[in-house]
């Protein structure tokens, strides 16, 4: 007797899943601008380890050797260059960075054009506080902290960020493009403080202002840090 057997094929399930990525967008010079990128390690050793950073190379024009230079001093700095954008797929090369498309600053509903739907407004509240190595992404709004945010410890957020305690760590607020979003906190002792990619570390700060509350606020291109009042 034959017995015919069907085999059960296993569908690949696939998922979704969305990171908060950084994206460095060089200038001429690149030696110039890769010892700011020094300084700003300098300031928060270790800050993109394990980050995803995406190279925009649309103000540049580099060949496909300057390309993977670039590419190889950013690694050097222990900078893993996730992908690339603004450039043309002819100046890639073999090993380089796949280039990436469709990425942006924020994230639009649009239902009904002729009437856009409001969309509720979000947020993410914290009731302990944030250790050192936590990280805390919520992109769809603010996120308040009802204690101290530990140094090594970071909070991304899409809207505002209000801690109610010591800011010891990295605050990133507004990072869907919110220049209107402000970071508040109790005691000012911050690693990095950033609002819509302008960002001031731990040098900047004034000394008067640390261990004092303080906010944080976009004035045009500038990012102010003041007392708070």
């Amino acid at each position: 007797m034959n017995v015919s057997v069907e085999a059960t094929r296993q569908l690949i399930r696939l998922r979704g899943r969305s990171y908060v990525a950084f994206v460095f967008a060089p200038v001429v010079p690149i030696a110039g601008w890769l010892s700011d990128l020094d300084a700003t390690l300098a300031g928060s050793p270790g800050f993109f380890v394990g980050k995803p950073v995406v190279l925009d190379l649309s103000a540049v024009d580099l060949s496909p050797l300057a390309i993977t230079h670039l590419i190889k001093s950013i690694e050097a700095r222990s900078i893993r260059v996730l992908g690339l954008e603004g450039v043309e797929p002819a100046r890639l090369s073999i090993g380089m960075p796949p280039l990436l498309s469709g990425g942006r600053q924020c994230v639009v509903q649009d239902i009904e054009p002729e009437k856009p739907a409001l969309r509720e407004p979000t947020s993410l509240l914290l009731d302990a506080p944030v250790r050192s190595g936590q990280s805390i992404v919520f992109p769809d709004g603010d996120v308040t902290v009802l204690g101290a945010v530990s140094s090594g410890a970071e909070i991304v957020a899409g809207g505002s960020i209000h801690v109610y305690g010591a800011l010891r760590g990295r605050a990133m607020a507004g990072v869907n493009g919110n220049a209107s979003a402000r970071i508040y906190c109790q005691k000012i002792e911050a690693e990095l403080l950033a609002i819509d990619g302008y960002y001031h570390t731990a040098e900047q700060i004034d000394a008067a202002l640390r261990g004092k509350p303080a906010q944080a606020r976009l004035d045009g291109n500038a990012l102010r840090i003041t007392p708070l009042n």
